[in-house]
């Protein structure tokens, strides 16, 4: 809060709402205070948004592409609002440097993970065409061929990548320093403390449900426990609520796979194989080119959304190397550089390990 004699003091209509969020004899100017407002207020209007309106939306990919564009735009503001506050890097705790250096480089390791399991699920539409051309209607139906492909998406649309299994104990070390380590720092370092938390509670809750879904365990979804004093919390709380809860019953319900996509694929294959297996007699004609057309539709519905969501996985993976490389950059022009490259390079280590 501003002191008392501060005459530009901000007036609230319902008091100031930074008296329970920031820390006991904080003391931030007016211009500090509508920086960290302005940031908090973005952000929970972005939890609200990320809330379906349907629970049928979970785990489809247009939602996950937009849950990524949003930690995207976050991440951006973050990014702003160090503009914003006039404190450059090298006024920063060597604390800090290394934390965020740590976490960036497990950010990038999540995201190639990511990238890997979308890359992976996109070949599987090979299978598909293929099917797809032996069961065309200008060509003579090839059953055989169609009967191979359909068992080769199957198998493929079941198969666990090991990369993602990575993805959890990387997401367990960031919640271990969702904080950044307590150091004596200035107002606008304050001002830092709280935004980053927030950012990293939406990047440990968006993460969390893309590794649950590509993975397809919900053992380890995250519920973070976040304080009720911070603006956004309630917003979050019933976010998470509501994505987790839906989550975890579509696991419940012995689904072999939760994405939406995927799901109405794996459909469309059921309904055909035993067409495609036992031959189809002239009364079933008309269905099995239903079923042919209904695999059309969802394979590429399939394949259009693994793009765009990749697209966006590949934005926040380019945002998170942008930061690494400025903050890189910015500590070059500092002194005592030779000495920060070698810490920095043992931190890349100690992750890479």
């Amino acid at each position: 809060m501003s002191r008392p004699q501060d005459p530009h003091r901000p007036s609230f209509p319902f008091g100031n709402p930074f008296k329970m969020l920031l820390p006991k004899g904080s003391n931030l100017s007016p211009r500090l205070l509508a920086l960290l407002n302005t940031f908090e207020e973005t952000l929970t209007l972005r939890l609200t948004k990320l809330k379906p309106k349907d629970k049928e939306d979970v785990l489809s990919l247009s939602w996950m592409k937009f849950a990524m564009e949003l930690l995207c735009e976050t991440h951006a503001d973050i990014k702003a609002l160090i503009t914003a506050l006039e404190l450059p890097v090298c006024d920063w705790d060597d604390k800090w440097i290394d934390v965020y250096l740590d976490n960036s480089v497990k950010l990038l390791d999540i995201c190639i993970a990511f990238t890997s399991e979308l890359s992976r699920l996109n070949q599987g539409h090979l299978f598909l065409q293929c099917a797809l051309r032996n069961l065309g209607p200008n060509t003579q139906k090839q059953f055989v061929g169609a009967r191979s492909s359909l068992d080769g998406w199957r198998q493929h649309s079941i198969s666990k990548n090991p990369r993602l299994e990575k993805c959890f104990t990387i997401l367990d070390n960031l919640i271990d320093t969702l904080n950044l380590p307590k150091i004596k720092t200035s107002a606008k370092g304050k001002v830092l403390m709280q935004a980053m938390y927030g950012v990293k509670v939406q990047t440990v809750f968006v993460c969390s449900i893309f590794a649950a879904a590509l993975s397809g365990s919900a053992k380890k979804l995250i519920d973070l426990q976040v304080p009720e004093t911070r603006m956004w919390a309630q917003d979050f709380t019933d976010l998470q609520a509501f994505v987790n809860g839906e989550i975890r019953n579509i696991f419940s319900s012995g689904r072999v796979t939760v994405l939406k996509e995927v799901e109405a694929v794996d459909a469309s294959v059921k309904a055909l194989y035993p067409m495609v297996q036992d031959g189809i007699s002239a009364i079933e004609g008309a269905a099995f080119e239903n079923n042919v057309s209904d695999l059309e539709r969802n394979a590429e519905k399939l394949s259009q959304g693994l793009d765009v969501l990749t697209k966006a996985v590949d934005s926040f993976f380019q945002i998170v190397l942008n930061g690494r490389d400025a903050l890189l950059c910015n500590l070059r022009g500092g002194n005592n550089f030779s000495d920060r490259m070698q810490q920095i390079n043992n931190v890349h280590e100690r992750a890479v390990r």
